[in-house]
């Protein structure tokens, strides 16, 4: 299984090859001058292509078994296989006939921690090809899809040619896409997304898509790309708006326009990827791991910890899981636990090993049981969290009654403040019916990750103010079935505190 994924191998199927070909051919009336497919795998979408008659064809492939194989059912001789990897050699040089070229292909549905992790070759040059800085670059942020990389790598490759990209992807791939085309201003007449069901085709759980892009030679940048289904190309069922460097659900018109920047910063909780030693259980007052051992430590690491699934209520005040918080900010020095904390060195100590199988780059030449995700702000008495993953956000007020600061995995987002009034005001404010549906205009919900760090600092708090009244926060507070408590000099001193 592992060699498969070390390629990111999901080999299309000929039925479906042959329906991809049939649509650019008779739908989008390709007629291409020569056809390019990157990652050829056994060759199925290449022999399909053949439909379209151009006057060349190139594949590439990594794997060398593949390229045999591709061989044996391609004898054409206007079809060439070259067993080479795509990331050393611009495509650009595979192909004679440039008039009208169509770069055909399905390249791997993986990214590049996953094929590091099981060490895939299939990669291009170690790089931040998105240019992210600081802590989120070595924490997830740089990390990229490969398939994002090869379809970039393209458009930046043919840009200013006539060249339509075909490309097989997940459908958040082709977002990112539409957005890095524009950033970089890389000239294409237009952008389709035709969603299909990857499932049924590939036997894989995740939203995927036909992307089409037809590149230009003339200075061309639609605002917008249009969604369809495959199955049913002539009907358009979305729409994304680029404005301003963002995307938008288009067709969602009923959305208030609470665009900006946050005016409090959005933080992920924490990193530590060793939850057998670090997250406890509270029974009966005692402390328990995953294991079930009773784990007898001092309590002043210990917090209260909240997972993605326990954000079932606004207010969450009491807590049965915790976590052991080795430092105050990343990096610190843990040698002062063994002087402070003697039994919870020792628990570390003990469980030493399992820290040391961490897989994750951050945690090289870091102290000994570190932690990431961590400074100041973890330690605030109140915040308002999200779990990341769920299609109906619910923003909770968190808070210990034991007055320790509550803490989040890093699956889950947070602001924090000093005082429940405006922690609580913000709450309300996050779940009201108008901010809720602004807030899924501007995300899209068949990500894996819907409610990112990246989404969540576009809300800007001073729109909201000047357009919710106290009764929409009434409103909300009923929704949620809290007992009234919000008032107008809570609100107004809110809306002061930020202006």
């Amino acid at each position: 299984m592992n060699a498969k994924r070390a390629y990111g191998d999901y080999q299309t199927p000929t039925e479906f090859a042959d329906e991809i070909c049939k649509y650019l051919k008779n739908d989008l009336n390709l007629h291409p001058s020569a056809v390019l497919e990157p990652t050829c795998g056994i060759g199925n979408l290449l022999k399909s292509s053949l439909a379209l008659e151009a006057k060349e064809y190139c594949g590439i492939e990594l794997n060398p078994d593949y390229c045999r194989l591709c061989r044996q059912e391609i004898s054409d001789e206007k079809v060439n296989i070259v067993n080479a990897n795509v990331f050393d050699i611009p495509s650009v040089n595979f192909i004679h006939n440039k008039e009208s070229v169509l770069v055909l292909g399905n390249p791997p549905w993986a990214s590049s921690s996953t094929l590091s992790s099981i060490k895939g070759g299939n990669l291009p040059t170690k790089t931040n090809f998105k240019g992210i800085n600081g802590i989120e670059a070595i924490t997830g942020s740089g990390d990229f899809d490969i398939c994002e990389y090869i379809i970039l790598k393209f458009a930046r490759e043919w840009r200013g040619r006539q060249t339509t990209i075909a490309m097989l992807c997940k459908s958040s791939v082709a977002r990112n896409i539409f957005q890095d085309l524009k950033r970089e201003e890389i000239n294409f007449s237009s952008f389709l997304i035709l969603n299909f069901d990857s499932n049924k085709v590939f036997g894989v759980s995740t939203s995927a898509c036909l992307l089409v892009v037809s590149l230009s030679k003339e200075k061309s940048s639609p605002n917008f790309c249009n969604l369809y289904d495959f199955k049913s190309p002539e009907d358009i069922k979305g729409r994304l708006n680029y404005n301003n460097g963002q995307l938008f659900n288009a067709l969602k018109e009923d959305s208030e326009d609470f665009e900006g920047t946050s005016t409090f910063e959005w933080r992920q909780g924490l990193k530590h990827d060793c939850s057998k030693v670090m997250e406890l259980i509270k029974k009966n007052e005692i402390l328990q791991n995953s294991s079930g051992k009773k784990v007898e430590i001092e309590k002043d690491l210990v917090f209260p910890l909240i997972k993605s699934s326990m954000f079932k209520s606004p207010l969450i005040h009491s807590f049965s899981r915790y976590v052991l918080v080795t430092q105050k900010k990343p990096r610190e020095e843990t040698w002062r636990i063994e002087t402070d904390y003697p039994k919870t060195w020792q628990y570390l100590e003990e469980n030493k090993e399992l820290f040391e199988k961490r897989k994750s780059s951050i945690y090289s030449g870091a102290p000994p049981f570190s932690i990431f995700g961590v400074g100041r702000y973890s330690f605030a008495k109140y915040k308002v969290g999200v779990s990341g993953f769920y299609k109906n956000p619910l923003f909770s007020l968190l808070y210990s009654k034991e007055g320790k600061a509550v803490m989040l995995d890093d699956t889950c987002y947070f602001i924090s403040f000093d005082r429940y009034d405006p922690a609580y005001v913000a709450m309300l404010l996050l779940n009201s019916k108008r901010v809720q549906t602004f807030l899924k205009s501007i995300t899209f919900l068949d990500s894996k990750r819907p409610w990112s760090k990246k989404v969540l600092k576009r809300i800007d708090f001073k729109k909201i103010t000047e357009t919710l009244n106290i009764k929409d926060l009434q409103e909300t507070e009923q929704e949620l079935n809290l007992s009234a408590y919000i008032t107008s000099r809570m609100y107004d001193n809110f809306k002061a505190s930020i202006a």
